[in-house]
């Protein structure tokens, strides 16, 4: 999953929102880094990762990718489900994308240090509302790009948009197939909080 199912699985008070984004960006074990409530939401981000990257739906979307595409196959479909979600949101949620999005990029604007490289991109997320611009299939090219840009091996990304493109409507079902089930796994882990 990419930042805007764990925003929308990881809880909505402002700690869990931003723990929510954190695993994207935080490494190692936690052991009193941050607030309890900050870590208990990482760790939330942890657990959604291992349920999506072992669940039989997920493995079999990513098994829809060419052999020699898989390495990179996770990436391009945590993007892709991403997409899904934005562009179904009502499906999955009762608060408009338009307030989801814009409370969360409060909620980073009024924090006064954010860890390593989300500082750097925080802003940018909210002026350009990645989030929500997530709809928009198009953007998905510019995401790959930007992916592609921190990957020692770019190259790996060549043609993602297209590869995507052509799978499209088995990879529209696999999400719609395997969302439900996540929502349910993260709010049982929720109320375990």
């Amino acid at each position: 999953m990419n930042y805007l199912a764990h925003l929308h699985l990881g809880g909505q008070q402002p700690e869990q929102l931003l723990g929510s984004l954190y695993g994207d960006f935080v490494k190692g074990p936690l052991d009193g880094r941050f607030p309890l409530p900050l870590e208990a939401a990482i760790r939330l981000h942890r657990q959604i990762d291992v349920f999506t990257d072992s669940h039989p739906l997920v493995l079999g979307a990513l098994a829809r990718f060419p052999r020699e595409r898989r390495r990179f196959a996770g990436i391009m479909l945590d993007v892709f489900f991403d997409h899904c979600l934005a562009l179904h949101w009502p499906d999955y949620a009762e608060q408009p994308l338009e307030q989801f999005t814009g409370r969360v990029y409060q909620v980073l604007a009024a924090q006064p240090e954010l860890p390593g490289r989300l500082a750097q991109i925080a802003p940018y997320m909210a002026a350009d509302d990645w989030l929500g611009s997530y709809r928009e299939f198009a953007v998905l090219e510019q995401v790959f790009r930007g992916i592609a840009r921190r990957l020692s091996k770019p190259e790996g990304m060549d043609g993602a948009m297209e590869l995507v493109d052509a799978l499209y409507e088995p990879l529209s079902d696999d999400f719609r197939a395997f969302y439900p089930e996540l929502q349910t796994f993260a709010g049982k882990a929720l109320a375990r909080v």
